[in-house]
């Protein structure tokens, strides 16, 4: 119906309410004239009356009954529709997507994402776990709004976030003879059975790289690329294993596993990066996460 916009609907709702024009003008704060003169239009664009005058009293015609049924309902939905859009403006609802290394999501995202649900409980958070390479093509492509993994490449498709560097140490048993130390070198450490990340993940590059500038040969009792596998296997006395303080920051709060930083020079810290696409604006609620990731990773790192 031409002429069927908000105002117009506002004024027959509340000409029905208040009974009268006069009374409908009050409760809107406009002129009389203007509430009759929208009511006159709409009913000569519809070419029949939508109210009988009864006892100086405006009473619906079957019309205006169906008409004020269709303006109640179009305004209910509109005012739901200014809700949702409100919501989605200042992030109250929305899905947010986080593509993350194994090792991460199982070790720091679960108290992050805990905590940011805690704030926007409207907001669903979807983690996915994946190596680098499909961290970096499901950030591009548009299937994750936000990547987390250490050494991430730098690629013009993708934006750094924020970033932290970490200190690779040795995670033993809180009983093991290494425990009671403040820091250790890799000398020391494989004097005992080595657990090691897998040569596919990132740290154990700078693992081989500074095992072998200090002239050491090792052969790891294990391998893996589960971080959670090393974790527990040095948690119940298996050996040593060189992680990063993030991957075992739960099970060190634990008292599961403690942690002795490395102190040989030639072994870099890992660089961990939170990275987003270049190009397109983040939604609401991607820019609130990835606010709240890039604060708890300098708060860690502090």
């Amino acid at each position: 119906m031409r002429g069927m916009h908000a105002r117009v609907l506002r004024y027959l709702d509340e000409v029905v309410r208040r009974g009268s024009i006069r009374q409908a003008a009050l409760h809107l704060h406009v002129a009389p004239t203007a509430v009759n003169r929208q009511i006159l239009d709409l009913e000569a664009d519809l070419g029949a009356p939508l109210f009988e005058r009864i006892q100086r009293r405006l009473v619906l015609t079957p019309l205006g009954e169906m008409v004020v049924t269709h303006a109640r309902q179009t305004l209910r939905e509109h005012e739901a529709l200014r809700a949702r859009i409100a919501d989605f403006r200042h992030a109250r609802r929305g899905v947010v997507t986080v593509a993350a290394t194994a090792g991460l999501a199982g070790a720091w995202m679960p108290s992050l994402v805990h905590d940011f649900r805690q704030r926007h409980p409207g907001i669903a958070v979807r983690v996915a776990d994946l190596p680098v390479e499909g961290i970096l093509r499901a950030v591009e492509h548009g299937d994750a709004d936000l990547g987390l993994g250490y050494d991430l490449p730098a690629l013009p498709a993708l934006r750094v976030v924020a970033g932290s560097h970490w200190q690779i140490g040795a995670v033993v048993a809180p009983g093991h003879p290494l425990a009671a130390q403040t820091v250790t070198t890799l000398t020391e450490c494989v004097g005992y059975p080595l657990l090691l990340p897998a040569p596919s993940l990132s740290i154990r590059a700078l693992i081989d790289g500074a095992l072998a500038a200090a002239a050491l040969e090792v052969v790891p009792v294990v391998e893996s690329t589960s971080i959670e596998l090393l974790q527990r296997l040095a948690a119940s006395g298996g050996g040593v294993a060189l992680l990063n303080p993030l991957d075992v920051m739960e099970a060190r709060a634990r008292g599961a596993v403690a942690f002795v930083p490395l102190r040989d020079t030639g072994l870099p810290r890992q660089t961990l990066r939170l990275v987003t696409r270049t190009r397109g604006e983040a939604s609401p609620a991607a820019q609130l996460m990835a606010d709240a990731m890039a604060a708890a990773m300098g708060a860690l790192e502090r």
